[in-house]
């Protein structure tokens, strides 16, 4: 039989599915902490693009949850309280604010503006 090589980190009960396929897998249990939460960092990354690539409101559900899941495994390993993320939803939308207005920024003449995006052009 063929192998397919995932080499990332799975939920916990990903096991048990292969073996009620009565399939053949390799598994580790991550004892490190920096590579638990590197490998929970590369999920963040993996579920956020599923979720940018939904095309319908179940899709969507489904792909969110996945998503928070792997929040909720990171901040509880970070041991971050919910005050903690409350606390810092609040200031990030004190000093941002929310997309109520729906703005589309073409450009700016602001160089001191620092962004984790991938210019468009210039």
């Amino acid at each position: 039989m063929r192998r397919v090589y995932y080499n990332k980190l799975v939920r916990d009960r990903i096991p048990e599915k292969i073996d009620a396929k009565e399939e053949a897998y390799e598994v580790r249990e991550i004892a490190d902490t920096a590579e638990y939460q590197q490998e929970l960092l590369k999920k963040v990354k993996e579920e956020a693009s599923a979720l940018a690539h939904v095309t319908d409101r179940f899709e969507f559900l489904a792909e969110y949850a996945d998503l928070m899941v792997v929040l909720d495994a990171l901040t509880a390993h970070m041991e971050f309280s919910e005050a903690d993320i409350k606390t810092a939803l609040s200031e990030n939308v004190e000093k941002k604010g929310l997309y109520k207005k729906r703005l589309f920024l073409h450009w700016s003449e602001d160089s001191t503006y620092k962004s984790n995006e991938t210019p468009q052009g210039f």
